[in-house]
């Protein structure tokens, strides 16, 4: 399922880089492939805080398309992890082409860390805890979700990849946007004692690997809120989207210099 480029082009450092490089929204020395999309975001302690910024980046995009393989050419797709079955659930990992796979929806993940795992549901036959309790038992009240019930994170890395190709299928595909909810994005104030106030980005890659565009992800106050960032560009050349999210891997409690984000919905255009 991999492009014809290596994973290298996407390493953890060129990602980080990416963010000391490039200034969100910046107009001007920008290098020659960095383009200015249109960006939508939002952030604040609950759902009606990000809602109309995620609807009005899903009309930017289009209608809603069914999850099912081929690609439309128009409309967008969409992963709430909220109707996957447990057995790709906490505590099992998800396997990273399931929603090409087994839920055609054109997206496969990468990470330099060790999977991927969605969060657990209410009453699920292994008991495990909510939000990402099984990982450390104070989630459940760190994390909340913009569709309930489950999460999504990388282990074992705090760097995650999307990759488009049409849906249920190994061809390569762009997309014209990517749109993601966070949640509990913080901001450290203590910069000379915690390096990078700011740690949660998102960057989109063209097919070649070249850096289009970067941007921060706004942090909320307090814990369990909820910020979202996408960005529409003018024709469909995103292949690829590097997030990272807090700075570090789920794991250790979320205080001091330590920022613990996990994702919500993905929302993008069709992958063609």
């Amino acid at each position: 399922m991999k492009r014809s480029f290596r994973f290298a082009l996407y390493s953890v450092s060129a990602l980080i880089a990416v963010g000391a490089a490039v200034p969100a929204h910046a107009e001007a020395g920008r290098a020659p492939h960095q383009v200015t999309p249109v960006v939508f975001q939002a952030a604040g302690p609950d759902v009606a805080s990000v809602q109309s910024a995620v609807d009005a980046f899903r009309a930017r995009l289009g209608a809603l398309n069914p999850n099912v393989a081929g690609s439309f050419g128009t409309g967008r797709r969409e992963i709430n992890w909220d109707g996957v079955p447990d057995a790709v659930a906490a505590p099992n990992n998800m396997p990273p082409n399931f929603f090409n796979v087994n839920s055609p929806r054109g997206v496969v993940f990468d990470t330099p860390g060790t999977g991927f795992q969605i969060s657990a549901k209410t009453g699920n036959p292994t008991g495990t805890p909510v939000r990402f309790g099984n990982l450390n038992s104070t989630y459940p009240e760190l994390f909340s979700v913009f569709s309930p019930p489950r999460l999504f994170t990388a282990l074992g890395s705090n760097v995650s990849f999307t990759h488009f190709f049409v849906p249920g299928s190994n061809v390569p595909a762009t997309t014209s946007g990517f749109g993601v909810v966070f949640t509990d994005v913080g901001l450290r104030p203590d910069k000379a004692r915690c390096g990078e106030a700011h740690h949660t980005r998102v960057a989109y890659f063209d097919a070649d690997g070249n850096s289009l565009f970067e941007m921060d992800v706004p942090a909320t106050t307090g814990k369990a809120g909820l910020s979202f960032v996408g960005a529409f560009f003018p024709d469909d050349r995103v292949a690829t989207v590097g997030i990272v999210s807090g700075s570090t891997a789920p794991g250790p409690d979320d205080d001091g210099c330590t920022d613990v984000v996990v994702m919500d919905d993905f929302i993008y255009g069709e992958p063609q």
